[in-house]
């Protein structure tokens, strides 16, 4: 039975009232007050440096870069202020929606409610250096050379900018592998099998932390739900099957977008791949082992066949 208390002629719950938000700008402010509120002077610190930080503004902060043993690669301004991450960066699952391939991120922002969603998602935001941040961008996670140099002082945290391969220090390689494993599952986003087996040998060797575990149970009261990798609901193997939870769009999103979603061809995203000019729905295995380089997303069948595209033999209409 769900208790409720009447004051003053207002009916209330003893449960958190806080819904999704609807934009990154808003998720900022979320993942400040209902995430990491707490966090800025205790604990892990920023995830890629475990630096303090001083709250400014609604969502952003001053950097304490003494508390880590810091030291500034190139960008002092940067340096010193607080960012919000994208464990997945927005380029990479935004380079998997047809609305970026028509006009980039801003595109993505105004056309896309699934993009919304995801640039939205709590889950895969953490409190960052600007500068990490920025030397970041969109490179895979790796395991670098045990030669490679440490650009940034005491924290351990590295970058290989020729390969693009950036390596997080070790406290946070679970955490990013399980929200790899989340964003790729919700959202049905494909991952290359060297990152996967990557991030598999993370998730086995740095197991849940007690904050981690606390961070997905402040963020499921926000969201509505869990990464199930973090609780143990999920396991990533090689052929995963996404559970792609994520891209049911809401009615509020608009008339335009629930009409899409009850047309028949428009009900799944499609991926065209540029070399074998075929396309999959994203049920079929074409659509996971296509390469982001070789891929061309589309918003209908008629597209994909208007640009030269055949469906896939082995890839059915449901």
């Amino acid at each position: 039975m769900v208790r409720c208390f009447v004051l003053s002629g207002f009916l209330f719950f003893p449960f958190s009232s806080f819904s999704a938000p609807s934009s990154f700008t808003e998720a900022k402010v979320q993942s400040k007050t209902q995430v990491y509120h707490d966090r800025n002077k205790q604990g892990e610190g920023t995830i890629y440096c475990g630096c303090q930080w001083e709250w400014v503004g609604k969502s952003g902060g001053v950097v304490d870069l003494t508390s880590c043993g810091y030291q500034v690669r190139k960008q002092q301004t940067r340096a010193e202020r607080i960012e919000w991450e994208h464990i997945v960066p927005a380029w990479v699952f935004g380079h998997q929606r047809q609305c970026w391939q028509n006009g980039g991120r801003k595109n993505c922002v105004s056309a896309d409610p699934v993009f919304g969603k995801m640039e939205a998602d709590l889950h895969n935001l953490a409190p960052s250096i600007g500068e990490v941040n920025g030397d970041r961008s969109n490179y895979n996670f790796g395991q670098l050379a045990k030669n490679t140099a440490y650009p940034y002082g005491m924290c351990k945290s590295r970058i290989d900018f020729k390969q693009k391969v950036f390596e997080p220090r070790d406290e946070v390689k679970g955490q990013v592998a399980r929200v790899y494993f989340y964003m790729h599952d919700r959202y049905n986003l494909s991952m290359s099998r060297q990152q996967q087996q990557l991030l598999m040998a993370w998730d086995a060797k740095y197991p849940v932390s007690p904050w981690e575990k606390l961070r997905d149970e402040r963020i499921s009261k926000v969201m509505g739900h869990h990464n199930p990798f973090v609780t143990g609901e999920k396991k990533w193997n090689l052929g995963h099957k996404n559970g792609s939870e994520g891209l049911t769009i809401l009615p509020s999103f608009g008339k335009q977008e629930e009409k899409a979603r009850n047309n028949k061809n428009d009900r799944f995203e499609i991926k065209g791949n540029i070399n074998s000019k075929k396309y999959h729905f994203s049920y079929c295995s074409g659509f996971k082992t296509t390469a982001d380089k070789n891929a061309k997303m589309f918003d209908t069948e008629a597209d994909a066949q208007a640009a030269g595209f055949q469906r896939a033999a082995n890839c059915k209409l449901r």
